[in-house]
């Protein structure tokens, strides 16, 4: 197991293949309800406000991605506060399929065979100019609304 890491503000954090490791049956259903796009992406902007983006999440090897433009707003809130929560879509009001939250810290990649692994992975391809990003995860929890059948932990945190 390895040990999570801590922000500044000494909150934990682990890749998502440790939550995976620790609880692989939510860490399924939040794969299933997060690649059925889009996800949406709150970051923190300078002004403390926050700022929500459709994202498409990318799941690669060990770790959680999201490829962005260099010039991103959400990119940059990553990079100067680091902390994100993420929410999968839903397709009606009924919260039909379920829902799917986490929240952690993210932090850029730059390592140049991480971003062709994850490349690789995506459904899409992203554009060479991208930067990658890792979501390190601190907190996630699932809801169903009787349509869906739940992990047997529904929530789990560091």
């Amino acid at each position: 197991m390895t040990q999570p890491i801590a922000s500044a503000t000494n909150t934990p954090a682990v890749v998502w293949g440790e939550l995976a490791d620790r609880e692989p049956e939510l860490a399924a259903f939040g794969m299933r309800l997060l690649g059925a796009r889009p996800a949406y992406l709150a970051t923190i902007r300078p002004t403390g406000r926050p700022r929500v983006h459709p994202v498409t999440p990318i799941f690669s090897g060990s770790g959680l991605y999201l490829f962005m433009e260099p010039t991103s707003p959400k990119g940059r809130d990553i990079e100067e506060r680091g902390w994100y929560s993420m929410h999968n879509g839903v397709p009606d009001n009924a919260g039909t399929g379920g829902e799917f939250f986490l929240s952690g810290r993210g932090r850029r990649v730059d390592a140049i065979e991480v971003w062709h692994t994850v490349a690789e992975a995506a459904s899409y391809e992203p554009h060479s100019s991208y930067v990658l990003y890792e979501l390190l995860v601190s907190e996630v929890r699932a809801r169903g609304y009787g349509d869906v059948e739940l992990p047997d932990r529904s929530t789990w945190k560091v």
